[in-house]
């Protein structure tokens, strides 16, 4: 969240010639309710099953960039389906970044607390280890989205390249 996923994976696929995708919009596309609402109304558990069923669904698919939810790594099934047919890349940004980037967004369910930069620091420091399990960690605080996308282009091209 709040990482730059969005906003990277969209611009990577228009210039790699590759399609854009969202597991969220999956989600709503596919239940034919916001994920807030999911959340409010059935739970995170729920919400969760969706997201895993949404990554059976894009994890299959080509030449597409597809962008999750940060909680996708919690379950191992949902990065084993995605590393078989692509590369992981792990957007971070430290939790300040973060929060001062989401901050005044209201469709966060997550961060519907209190103290909203406590949970940003509570849910990094509990997926930590999901996270470091991606391919490529990418750290954006403090970077452009140029610099972030030629970091990744590179190491997309020599992949695909290594893999020939």
């Amino acid at each position: 969240m709040g990482t730059g996923k969005t906003s990277i994976g969209k611009r990577l696929a228009t210039q790699l010639r590759m399609r854009y995708v969202d597991t969220d919009d999956i989600i709503e596309s596919d239940s034919g309710r916001c994920i807030s609402d999911i959340f409010s109304e059935d739970g995170e558990e729920t919400f969760r099953e969706l997201e895993s069923k949404a990554v059976r669904k894009v994890s299959k698919l080509n030449n597409h960039i597809i962008s999750t939810g940060g909680g996708v790594v919690l379950k191992e099934t949902n990065m084993a389906a995605l590393k078989r047919n692509g590369i992981i890349f792990c957007l971070t940004a430290t939790p300040e970044e973060i929060y001062r980037r989401v901050r005044n967004q209201s469709h966060r369910p997550l961060l519907q607390t209190p103290d909203p930069l406590a949970k940003i620091k509570s849910m990094l420091e509990d997926r930590h280890p999901y996270y470091v399990k991606a391919d490529y960690m990418v750290e954006t605080t403090g970077c452009s989205f140029g610099a972030i996308m030629s970091y990744i282009k590179r190491v997309f091209i020599e992949s695909v390249r290594d893999s020939k």
